[in-house]
């Protein structure tokens, strides 16, 4: 069995302390090198990329290219008291396309 890794993608101040529990951290924060940073990772065997929802926002083009991919999965963070809801966004749109229906968030 191939071992997957997994990193993380951001700002330093946001994502150093993943360090600490032993994932790779990638301190990126120019939209042409978390793009390039996020391709490498794919390659190179990562089955899991947190992002923070600042550097999501900049790349969102890269990130879709993966979206139907099995590996890997990216995963927008909300960092400090900046969250965006981008995490939250993409759960709700993709229960929605699975099931149908909005079930999740439901207004009523």
């Amino acid at each position: 069995m191939k071992k997957r890794k997994i990193a993380v993608i951001g700002d330093p101040s946001s994502v150093m302390i993943f360090k600490a529990i032993g994932l790779d951290v990638f301190y990126e924060e120019q939209p042409a090198k978390i793009e390039h940073r996020i391709h490498y990772l794919a390659d190179n065997g990562y089955a899991v990329i947190y992002i923070t929802e600042k550097a999501a926002t900049q790349v969102q083009e890269a990130i879709a290219m993966y979206a139907t991919a099995t590996f890997p999965a990216i995963i927008p963070i909300p960092m400090n008291s900046d969250a965006l809801g981008l995490g939250m966004k993409q759960i709700k749109a993709n229960v929605e396309k699975a099931v149908g229906a909005d079930i999740l968030f439901k207004e009523g």
